[in-house]
């Protein structure tokens, strides 16, 4: 079939062509389908079955086909597709490009089988089968296409279909454009997910190691973090089993987590981390913080929204028969845990929106009567539906400062009759259930409103002084409503502490306390004040002319608004105290009388008589004191009281009783006459500072002083010499809220100094309260535009300027130094940057300073460490290098490299002295930055006394020549070389001036010559003496004699020889009789004999760490002068001991010197044992074995050389075997032992002690060993220097995580969900914490068993279980319609009471409703769905269509 499909898609698709033969041949004819009416207007049969699904799973194509019904070419095309086994594939089924590429590999292609992997995303021909050889990197072109249903790209759902790119939309549809939204759903709107975004900067100062960024829930999709700074991500995971992971992000690449892919990318200044998702459990990102500024991560994701609503099944019906309705609702639902939950959780989402309630009818059979039915009428269709019923609002709670009130609000239900019934609140959940709380009276309290004191109502001794206190409401008026008993206090006593003086004579003993006091109230002027006062009016005159009388006027309560500075009329109850009198009695003049004045009054006084005789003799004018004085001070008048008196009674007559006429004049006097104190003076206030929320109003106050009433002249004085207090130059004004408006605050710095940069500054809408504070409200309350924010400044180009470098590190490491910079003339361009120009056009600034003094740490003196050995060239060799503070004795034209190691000192500081001079490069010799002296060839000029200087330590080296007959000496320069004990002494100048003060070390220049010579001479011995006599000593003119002599030598020896000088000067110490005697000769053998013994175990980087690999392996070149002075000298026998092995013999032939121990562990074909004797005359030489003469065979015997062969040996040549050297001036030995069997050195480790420390770093050790072994014995301990290579470590840290436990808090209460019968959860959190009590991360605690967060516990509030109603009838008889239903409640066992379904949820929730009479009805056949039928056509109900469908049999005559 496979083969068929790949033909048929290649030769039928997009053709417009068919072939019957073909389609036949498929067996389609037998599956046509009907034609549908397009294809019965064009030439084309009906489209045939569909094909089998081209895969199983992953997403497959199908086809179907159709035939052209004419012998002409038909329009369209003959084939079409469409996708199938749309289901995701098992994990273990491979990709389906690499099960195509993994099928050719048991093809050959060029000759060899290959194992393909695919190629994936091709540009050109995504649709083509192209793989690559994992071993080779070969991409063929294995197929033209790959098979149908394979993706043509890894990130997108489009495959290939005969060979071709299909688009495939996310509702797996061919040419379908559907898309998913970024929340992972399908033709999604966006709304089952959010966006989130935001940043988090670390803080390192908080001294934690690592910090969390953000949590990211199970499910979310698209992440995408960037960390700018030097800490680092890493992520932590959680299940919603609970099971934890955690992922460290080491390098750039891809990285799975709970079956998720991660993108890191790590570049130089930042980190990037992609989840496409969506995720597969609940990660955590986090920071490790690193050394560095502080680091800032922004983020991204869609976070699904984790609870939704879900709409229920319908509510059982309102009614058991005779048509009622049910509802559906909706509940909150967990996708996480699939549970139910409280609608809290849905409501948190806004994007929620919670579905109507859905609404049909149901148990529409009619109703069994007592008498065998119940009418149904008609209008019982219209029904009423229940409907929400709200109580009137109950009165606020409070009367101002925001309240609530309540009401009521429950569902009911209304009947035909319109009886209203109270039912179950889910009847009425189709609609939102009303308010049944709302706030009230939010406005805020009238408060009480102080103004400012008046000043004290006296100038002189104590008196009172008042405010206004006023009750403003919210509105800013003076409403009243404030509470009295916290009202402010109006008046006080005041005391004005210049002292009263009042003359006696200033009121006349004739006036009287009643008309003194009546003439100071007429004196006295009450004004508006803003405190609520009683203002009177004006007194109206008298109701008398003469005589007694009455007098009224107005009193009003009083207030002054000092926001509009009018006068407001308020209730007589606002005002404080008694109300004043507003009617009085009044006496103007005496109705009759007699005052004997002059003559002008006893005229009339007769002319009166005549008239009225009786009122004269009883009413006259009289005088009666006078009125208070007009100023307290400076000059003031007063005026003479006239009252009509009646002469009987000698009381006050109403002013009509008395002759107007005989009234006496006004009489007049000075009073007051002393000059005015100081005072106060103001001015009027001015206009308020501010139109609304409190302003300030000022005025001037001055303290003068006028000396009388009508003086023009004003005196202003210190505000010290008037009494206090001072009266108030500022009062507050316009005290109610100003409307919301932008406030600018100044511009900020500009961002650029020039060149054009940026300033900014804040813009906030505010809003100024009648209290003085500023409230700082949203942009949105501001009406206008909001003000601009930034501006451009500092346009001006930029002059150029010194821009410097780093100083860079201090020229010390202690003490005092400099540190210097560059300075670079630089101009920075219109982008930012600088970019350097020429100098000159810096030339008018200043240069900054290029360098500066820097003070470290005190210094401790610097040490040099030297190395008291003696270097003794023994052959040519590539480089040399020495450690200072010893003697080298080189041959000319080696590569040396002298170093001087030192601690606390700089290298690149070291300074260098030949003999007592400062010392400078040369063609051959230069100074490298690290301290080094290198001499590339070493002349016979390089011979003399190296000092190296480090602050005030030194250090020497004497370098000599071999072959050089020149004795290094004093220098003539240096004064302070001097001797002492027989040794010289050499005092170093400093380098930088000659004058300066020498430093002495003692020092022996010429001290090891002797031994030297005679370890030189010892070594000539072993070539052709008389070669080495006859030569000339060397000079550099013969320089390719000594080479030849190097090529020719066959001499094995060490590169170099080095001798410690404390063993050379115990030499010296014994040989201080002399160097010529038998013991000389015995002592100097021995110490060449130890020097190249020690060779082969002496290291040279264990001497002086060399720079490269520069070894040599060359032969020995020696060249000894003076030698004609000793060869001919008669000698003792000395037996020279060398190397162990003698190169380019090959290893089954083995050449060792005598004195070192034969350890043979393997067959060999032959072993010699060499004795090197000289001796003068030359010794003869014999062997012994085991002390016993060695007997001689074929198989071993000696040789001509001396030298003792062994061919074959095995374990009877065992033994100890002795070479005796003799001459007639004495003999010498030398023994080696010889064994046969494997001995195996080797480290021994015990097992590693516990831990001392559970955590926060401990330490263990174990016991290292090295142990023998052989084939036959066990391993026994050896010294240490047996064992070879790496010895291992005896002790290592352990334990370091943080001393971290698990900590958990006390149980919480046993209200959890309910898991079971009686039986809930509790809960309690369990968190990781160190021996601080700092919670730390859950990672340090994870080797530890972690305690449980939940467990179960007993409650009677879970004893819950399902009840189940009986099902109602079913709702038809027959048909696909029919159900039936019943109610399912959770209730409590013991008490019944209905809860929350999801309590009951830890058991499967029987089902609420079920199908029922699930039976034919029958095609066409008219008959009746219900018994109820017969009563339907009585009750003429048949005209409506729900009853004519079920009872059509009974209504179809009607």
């Amino acid at each position: 079939m496979r083969l068929k499909w790949d033909w048929l898609s290649e030769n039928t698709a997009l053709t417009g062509r068919c072939s019957l033969h073909y389609v036949s041949s498929l067996g389609l004819q037998s599956s046509r389908t009907a034609r549908s009416e397009e294809d019965r207007d064009t030439l084309w049969d009906a489209w045939g079955s569909w094909s089998e699904c081209s895969r199983t799973c992953g997403g497959g194509a199908s086809y179907s086909l159709r035939r052209c019904l004419s012998s002409k070419t038909c329009e369209g095309q003959n084939i079409k597709y469409r996708t199938c086994s749309n289901v995701d594939c098992p994990a273990d089924a491979g990709d389906f490009r690499a099960q195509q590429c993994s099928a050719h590999a048991d093809v050959r292609y060029q000759g060899q089988y290959h194992e393909w992997l695919p190629m994936y995303n091709d540009p050109d021909n995504p649709c083509a089968l192209k793989c690559k050889a994992r071993v080779s990197g070969l991409v063929v072109e294995l197929a033209p296409k790959v098979l149908d249903g394979t993706r043509c790209y890894t990130e997108s759902l489009d495959m290939c279909i005969s060979g071709v790119c299909q688009i495939v939309g996310c509702d797996h549809e061919l040419g379908s454009t559907a898309k998913e939204d970024n929340c992972g759903v399908c033709n999604g709107d966006g709304s089952s997910c959010r966006l989130v975004r935001g940043h988090y900067k670390s803080q390192h100062a908080s001294g934690k190691a690592e910090d969390t960024v953000v949590s990211i829930p199970y499910k979310s999709r698209h992440v995408r973090l960037v960390l700018k700074g030097p800490d680092h991500l890493y992520v932590e995971s959680k299940t919603l089993q609970g099971v934890k992971g955690e992922l460290i992000l080491d390098k750039s690449g891809q990285y799975h987590l709970e079956n998720t892919t991660l993108d890191y990318q790590k570049l130089s200044d930042k980190e990037v981390l992609r989840i496409t998702g969506p995720l597969g459990a609940d990660f955590t990102i986090k920071i490790q913080f690193a050394s560095g500024a502080d680091s800032v991560v922004q983020y991204i994701y869609y976070q699904p929204i984790a609870h939704r609503w879900r709409e229920t099944d319908f509510f059982p019906c309102s009614v058991t028969c005779g048509g009622g309705y049910q509802l559906t609702s909706a509940e909150c639902f967990d996708l996480r845990s699939g549970r139910v939950v409280v609608d809290q959780y849905c409501h948190y989402y806004p994007e929620n929106v919670k579905p109507k309630p859905k609404l049909q009818e149901c148990n529409m059979e009619p109703c069994l009567a007592s008498d065998g039915y119940k009418q149904i009428m008609p209008y019982d269709l219209y029904h009423p539906l229940p409907r929400w019923e709200s109580s009137p609002w109950t009165a606020c709670s409070t009367s101002c400062g925001g309240g609530i009130q309540s009401r009521s609000v429950s569902c009911v239900e209304e009947d035909m009759q319109g009886n209203i019934t109270p039912t179950e609140e889910w009847k009425c959940l189709y609609s939102p259930k009303t308010a049944i709380l709302q706030p009230c009276n939010t406005f805020d309290c009238p408060t009480w409103l102080a103004q400012e004191w008046s000043p004290c109502t006296v100038t002189c001794g104590q008196g009172l002084r008042y405010r206004v206190v006023l009750c403003i409401d919210h509105r800013g008026l003076h409403a009243g409503g404030c509470n009295p008993t916290t009202k402010p206090h109006i008046k006080e006593e005041c005391l004005v502490t210049i002292p009263c003086y009042k003359s006696m004579d200033t009121l006349p003993v004739e006036a009287k306390p009643v008309w003194h006091k009546q003439a100071i109230e007429l004196d006295e002027e009450i004004t508006v004040t803003e405190e609520p006062t009683f203002i009177p009016g004006p007194w109206q005159p008298c109701s008398r002319t003469c005589g007694a009388g009455t007098q009224r006027r107005t009193v009003k309560c009083q207030v002054l608004l000092s926001f509009s500075q009018t006068v407001a009329d308020l209730p007589d109850d606002e005002c404080d105290g008694v109300k004043p009198e507003e009617s009085q009695s009044c006496y103007r003049t005496p109705c009759s009388g007699v005052v004997e004045l002059g003559k002008e009054e006893e005229e009339e006084e007769e002319e009166d008589n005549t008239e009225t005789p009786q009122r004269e003799e009883l009413h006259d004018w009289e005088y009666e004191g006078f009125t208070e004085c007009s100023e307290s001070c400076g000059g003031g008048v007063q005026e003479a009281v006239v009252i009509c008196l009646n002469k009987q009674t000698r009381e006050a007559a109403d002013e009509s009783l008395c002759v107007s006429s005989r009234r006496p004049p006004q009489l007049l006097q000075d009073c007051k006459t002393q000059p005015c104190p100081p005072r106060w003076e103001t001015g009027e206030w001015s206009s308020c500072s501010a139109t609304c929320g409190v302003g300030i109003m000022t005025r001037n106050v001055a303290c003068t002083h006028r000396p009388f009433r009508d003086s023009n002249q004003t005196e202003v004085l210190r505000g010290e010499d008037c009494q206090n207090p001072k009266p108030s130059p500022i009062q507050a004004c316009n005290r109610f809220d100003c409307p919301p408006m932008w406030d600018a605050r100044d511009w900020g710095k500009c961002s650029r100094s020039c060149g054009g940069g940026v300033q900014r500054r804040q813009v906030l809408c505010k809003q100024r309260l009648a209290d003085g504070s500023v409230l700082e409200l949203p942009d949105t309350f501001c009406p206008s535009k909001s003000p601009t924010t930034h501006q451009p400044c500092a346009k001006q180009e930029c002059p150029p300027k010194w821009v410097t470098t780093d100083w860079s590190q201090c020229s010390v490491t202690c003490g005092n130094g400099v540190q210097r910079l560059q300075a670079v003339c630089k101009k920075q361009g219109d982008d930012g940057r600088y970019r350097t120009i020429d100098p000159k056009n810096c030339s008018m600034l200043a240069q900054p300073n290029t360098v500066r003094s820097c003070s470290l740490r005190i210094c401790e003196n610097p040490t040099i460490l030297a190395q008291s050995k003696v270097y003794i060239q023994w052959r040519k060799g590539k480089k040399l290098q020495l450690v200072v503070g010893g003697y080298a004795y080189l041959l000319p034209w080696t590569p040396v490299v002298l170093r001087c190691p030192t601690r606390h000192f700089r290298k690149g500081h070291i300074r260098w002295l030949k003999d007592g001079k400062s010392l400078v490069s040369l063609p051959h010799l230069s100074l490298t930055s690290l301290g080094y002296v290198k001499i590339h060839q070493l002349l016979s000029s390089d011979a003399g006394i190296y000092t190296c200087v480090a602050g005030q330590a030194r250090e020497q080296l004497v370098l000599k020549i071999i072959g050089s007959k020149q004795k290094l000496s004093v220098p003539e320069t240096a004064e302070s070389w001097f001797f002492t004990d027989g040794q010289r002494k050499l005092g170093l100048p400093d380098a930088a001036s000659t004058g300066e003060r020498f430093q002495e070390l003692p020092i022996s220049l010429n001290h090891y010559d002797n031994i030297v010579e005679r370890l030189l001479e010892l070594k000539g011995s072993l070539q052709d003496v008389k070669d080495v006599v006859e030569k000339p000593h060397f000079s550099e003119k013969n320089r390719s004699t000594l080479e030849d002599e190097r090529a020719s030598s066959e001499l094995s020896g060490p590169f170099v020889l080095i001798a410690d000088t404390h063993k050379l000067d115990e030499l010296m110490h014994s040989l201080s009789e002399g160097l010529g005697g038998p013991r000389g000769e015995q002592l100097i053998a021995q110490l060449l004999s130890e020097l190249t013994m020690t060779h082969g175990e002496t290291n040279e980087s264990t001497l002086h760490p060399p720079e490269g690999s520069e070894s040599s392996t060359q032969g020995p070149l020696l060249h000894k002068p003076n030698i004609k002075a000793h060869a001919s000298r008669p000698r003792r026998p000395v037996i020279i001991q060398q190397p162990r092995k003698v190169g380019g013999l090959p290893s089954s032939e083995i050449t060792v010197h005598v004195g070192v121990p034969v350890l043979l562990q393997k067959p060999v074909a032959s072993l010699e044992l060499r004795c090197n004797a000289v001796g003068n005359p030359q010794p003869s030489v014999t062997w012994t074995k085991n002390g016993k003469e060695l007997p001689h065979s074929s198989r071993v015997g000696p040789l001509s050389t001396g030298s003792l062969r062994i061919q074959s040996p095995n374990k009877v040549d065992e033994g100890l075997y002795t070479c005796t050297a003799r001459n007639h001036l004495g003999s010498t030995s030398l023994s080696s032992w010889v064994c046969f069997f494997s001995v195996h050195f080797r480290w021994r480790v015990d097992p590693w002690s516990q831990c001392s420390a559970s955590c926060g770093g401990g330490s263990q050790h174990r016991r290292v060993s090295c142990t023998r072994g052989t084939e036959t014995d066990r391993a026994r301990e050896v010294e240490i220097q047996h064992c070879t290579g790496r010895r291992p470590s005896d002790t290592r840290v352990c334990n370091l995580q943080p001393c971290a436990r698990w900590a958990t808090t006390t149980w919480g209460p046993c209200h959890g969900q309910c898991v079971g019968p009686s039986l809930a959860t509790q809960h309690r959190h369990v968190y990781c914490q160190d021996i601080n009590g700092t919670k730390v991360a859950y990672r340090l605690c994870g080797g530890l068993q972690r305690p449980s967060s939940v467990k179960n516990c007993s409650t009677e509030a879970c004893a819950l279980h399902w009840r189940i109603g009986p099902w109602t009838q079913c709702t038809a008889t027959c048909g696909r319609h029919g159900f039936q239903s019943r109610q399912v409640t959770c209730v409590h066992r013991r008490s019944g009471k209905a809860t929350r379904e999801h309590h009951c949820m830890w058991r499967p929730r029987p089902p609420s409703w079920q199908r029922c009479n699930i039976l034919s009805c029958g095609r066409g056949e008219c008959r009746d769905s219900t018994r109820y039928c017969e009563k339907v056509r009585q009750l003429e109900l048949c005209p409506l269509p729900q009853f004519k469908n079920r009872c059509c049999h009974s209504c179809r005559n009607t």
